[in-house]
């Protein structure tokens, strides 16, 4: 009988071991599809919030110190406008914003590139800091006709947002303005929604329960301006790209440096010499 129980045991683990490397084999050939820039986003997301587990344990909160905090606060610092997008509270938090990277971002850096999709969700991430630092502003300003200096400079230093929400609705954006009629399915919506419109729908709903928080009828402690944030400025920033016909910043910068210096830029269209070597536009 003892001998049974060591052999169900030894058999069990070497099952449980197959099943783990079939798991992470499929996992891995899962990832090598996916393009540069969304594969790195999501093992880095997942990274820190595992990494961010481990040290909760030794009395580290990574998100304490990482989240975004009032500006204005002595928890405040330099680093937390770029680090807070990458923390999460719980599992339900960083599954569907990393569901959604997954789901939308393929499409947008297929169509980008690595690099410019790259810079387009930091720019979402920080623009949606920003709003958020705004907010906080608005309302410690109306907090201050009722309390003391005291009391509201305790109350700033607690104040913290984390999530790559704000990064994840400029994706959102992003997908309805380069594919704004394919038809989603909303899960307890039984008809096709196109894309343009889900993103109008889902930006209102985020403007009312953002409204909402701030008079008092509901409090959800979601960053629910954070998202319009990020939504607004992946929308300015793509309007700029649009005015200025997207440049690599490489290509940017030589075309700043030449007009700075008044040298004659490479253009292909005029038979320059080194023309196939050294001059590149990305259309």
């Amino acid at each position: 009988m003892h001998f049974y129980k060591k052999n169900c045991f030894f058999v069990n683990f070497v099952h449980f071991v197959y099943e783990f490397y079939l798991f992470f084999s499929n996992f891995a050939l899962v990832m090598r599809t996916i393009p540069t820039v969304t594969r790195y986003l999501l093992i880095a997301n997942m990274m820190i919030f595992l990494f961010a587990a481990v040290l909760q344990r030794y009395g580290i909160d990574l998100n304490a110190i990482g989240g975004l905090h009032y500006i204005a606060a002595q928890s405040f610092h330099w680093w937390q406008p770029f680090t807070y997008m990458f923390l999460h509270a719980n599992l339900s938090h960083i599954f569907f914003n990393m569901f959604a990277v997954w789901m939308f971002g393929p499409m947008i850096e297929n169509e980008w590139g690595g690099r410019r999709f790259a810079i387009y969700y930091l720019v979402c991430g920080l623009g949606a800091a920003i709003v958020q630092e705004l907010v906080w502003m608005a309302m410690l300003a109306n907090m201050s006709a009722t309390y003391g200096a005291a009391a509201l400079s305790q109350y700033a230093y607690f104040m913290n947002t984390i999530g790559a929400s704000g990064a994840v609705f400029g994706i959102l954006f992003a997908f309805g303005w380069l594919y704004p009629d394919i038809p989603m399915y909303i899960l307890f919506i039984p008809v096709p929604i196109r894309a343009r419109t889900f993103v109008i729908i889902y930006a209102l709903i985020e403007l009312f329960a953002g409204l909402g928080s701030v008079i008092g009828l509901s409090a959800d402690h979601v960053a629910h301006f954070a998202h319009l944030g990020g939504l607004l400025f992946g929308w300015l920033l793509i309007l700029y790209w649009k005015k200025t016909n997207w440049q690599e910043p490489g290509e940017l910068w030589k075309n700043i440096r030449a007009k700075l210096s008044g040298h004659r830029h490479l253009n292909s269209s005029k038979d320059d010499k080194f023309d196939g070597y050294h001059y590149h536009k990305r259309v």
